[in-house]
């Protein structure tokens, strides 16, 4: 079924009777006029017109005092996600959302394993953003494991790798683009201009096609299980990313260990049936990226 043309704030209403009744078992007139600070009467006609809209998906449940869903209950404003569901759970969980920001009364128990990483600074992370925005390259006291110190970096793009935030940069000191991460910037200088183009950087705009499957090693029933888990249909899931992220999962997954006989099919789990493939389109697009980059620097 389509989305009904409803005025967005009405639609976000319906939308939000739909997440409380669908995760929730139900919703009544005094989660609305709480949420969207509406009065009696409006939340009692946004229930009335969405039984017009979508009719048949909800009942009212006298004894409950509230609405609840039918069998028949089939969502017309909200996109069914359990991603989004568990990821304001963790965002909640973690104290980077409030409750009162999400469409939870409240969670149910959950745990999460604690952050190890250290995030950005405020303030450091708007100075990457404005010199993506503005194209400007800026000078960032940066502490690494190798060496800590001054560098010149033209940021153009943000990257997370499933742990931590990185800014996606061309270094001026090695004249490459590099990955640096945020939670090691400790300050910065104003930003100057920046003339180096982002279209250079070839890891970022060639995406590549990973091929995953279960680990060979494993028997019938324990690839069963793996390919539930990561929804290889047919055996087999095809996955499209730029070079620069595919870096990221190959590593976040261990499948640059897959060869490995120390590490037990059991640990690793999925197999990359094309890593050699991506490791030499990765160290093409850094050689071709080093050439353009040549090409534009002006001769001495």
């Amino acid at each position: 079924m389509n989305e009904p043309d409803v005025r967005w704030t009405v639609a976000q209403r319906y939308e939000f009777m739909e997440w409380r009744i669908y995760w929730t078992g139900s919703v009544n007139r005094k989660d609305l006029e709480t949420k969207f600070q509406i009065s009696s009467p409006q939340a009692s006609v946004d229930f009335r017109t969405y039984q017009e809209i979508a009719p048949g998906n909800i009942e009212y449940d006298a004894s409950e005092k509230s609405y609840v869903k039918t069998r028949n209950f089939r969502p017309v404003f909200l996109t069914l996600s359990p991603e989004r569901y568990l990821a304001q759970l963790r965002a909640i969980e973690s104290g980077a959302t409030r409750l009162a920001d999400t469409w939870f009364e409240k969670t149910p128990p959950v745990e999460t394993i604690p952050e190890m990483s250290r995030g950005p600074e405020a303030y450091v992370l708007r100075a990457v953003i404005d010199a993506i925005e503005t194209r400007s390259q800026i000078d960032i006291f940066y502490q690494s494991l190798s060496r800590t110190g001054r560098r010149t970096i033209c940021p153009h793009a943000l990257v997370y790798d499933g742990s931590r935030w990185h800014c996606r940069a061309f270094s001026v000191d090695r004249q490459e683009f590099r990955d640096y991460v945020l939670g090691r910037i400790l300050s910065f200088w104003p930003p100057e201009p920046c003339d180096v183009d982002p279209a250079d950087d070839l890891e970022w705009s060639t995406e590549f096609v990973l091929r995953i499957k279960a680990h060979p090693g494993l028997d019938a029933e324990q690839r069963a299980a793996i390919e539930h888990d990561f929804r290889l249909e047919g055996g087999e899931r095809k996955l499209k990313m730029r070079l620069a992220v595919a870096f990221y999962f190959v590593k976040r997954h261990n499948l640059d260990l897959q060869a490995n006989q120390d590490v037990p099919a059991s640990r690793i789990q999925l197999w990359l049936e094309n890593l050699e493939e991506l490791n030499k389109e990765i160290a093409s697009a850094k050689e071709r990226s080093r050439r353009l980059i040549a090409g534009r620097s002006p001769a001495p």
